[in-house]
């Protein structure tokens, strides 16, 4: 089983800021994995897998 990580953690790995961590939890690219008191915890290869959902989306123009 993987360490589960803060959302702020989750954050600062992902290089987003911890209001996007909450987007992607509320839009379902990411579910919390546990929790620690009130925190959600997160799974660092969900957040990965989270990023690269959302990033992989977007429609780069030249």
């Amino acid at each position: 089983m993987s360490p589960l990580i803060t959302g702020d953690l989750a954050a600062t790995e992902a290089d987003v800021s911890p209001a996007t961590i909450r987007k992607w939890v509320q839009l379902g690219h990411l579910t919390a994995a546990g929790r620690q008191g009130r925190r959600s915890m997160y799974r660092l290869e969900d957040v990965f897998a989270a990023e690269r959902s959302v990033r992989g989306a977007r429609v780069t123009r030249p």
